[in-house]
């Protein structure tokens, strides 16, 4: 399990050098850049802001997208703090830790002992290889010239894409991600930077909306059914005993 955790800690710790050289080359200083790493330390949301600022992206939009990408860490604080379990004075700093590789990690163990073991293991070789890497992209991220020639402004959505993909294991998720990705794409050449972001976002409650209407629409059809299947059988109960009368 230790295994298995420091792997997917120096995995994803690596890609925060392309976060980094993206960062500086998208205007971002290298303390600013820097900052963003130790305090906001999710990656997903840190591609989409520095991504929506290099574009000309409006900050507050750009925040927006930010912000609503990382809400999902807390749903994932909600499972794992009954999972954990830990105690109130440590809950603060743990919470930072909260993201999409310490989760799936966590998750994935049998116990709570083993639980808190892949959450701090992960959480420590991730925050600081991370926040290392960051450092070094943006620091090195002259030396680098042109970071679209390297396409390592891909590398951070590209290693989302592949943490993300294994977890999509029902129908109702996939959907979701589809729909996302449509109205994503979709609406990137008509809308200002960083608003697509928000506009995805509305994939989740249009899947569970229509996933709602289906089973509903299903119960009524199969209590419509048992009522005619009693009213035949009372129809057919009368008749018989009308020939009895008779």
């Amino acid at each position: 399990m230790v295994r298995d955790a420091l792997g997917v800690g120096v995995a994803v710790g690596l890609s925060g050098f392309a976060f980094g050289v993206t960062s500086a080359g998208g205007g971002l200083g290298i303390w600013q850049t820097c900052a963003l790493s130790l305090l906001v330390f999710t990656g997903a949301s840190q591609f989409a802001l520095v991504g929506a600022l290099a574009a000309g992206g409006n900050p507050l939009t750009a925040a927006a997208g930010a912000f609503f990408l990382g809400v999902r860490n807390a749903f994932y604080g909600l499972r794992l703090s009954q999972l954990l379990a830990l105690p109130r004075a440590i809950r603060p700093f743990a919470a930072h830790w909260v993201i999409d590789e310490t989760t799936a990690v966590t998750l994935a163990q049998p116990g709570r002992r083993s639980a808190r073991l892949g959450f701090a293991v992960t959480g420590l070789s991730l925050y600081l290889l991370w926040n290392l890497t960051t450092w070094l992209g943006a620091a090195g991220a002259e030396a680098l010239g042109d970071t679209a020639a390297w396409g390592l402004d891909a590398a951070g959505p590209a290693v989302f894409l592949a943490l993300l993909a294994p977890m999509l294991r029902t129908a109702t998720e996939r959907a979701v991600a589809a729909l996302a990705v449509v109205l994503g794409l979709g609406l990137l050449p008509v809308l200002p930077t960083g608003v697509p972001v928000l506009a995805a976002a509305l994939a989740a409650p249009a899947v569970l909306l229509l996933k709602g209407a289906g089973p509903r629409k299903s119960v009524r059809g199969d209590k419509d059914k048992r009522d005619r299947q009693a009213e035949q059988a009372a129809r057919e109960q009368r008749e018989a005993g009308e020939k009895e009368d008779r």
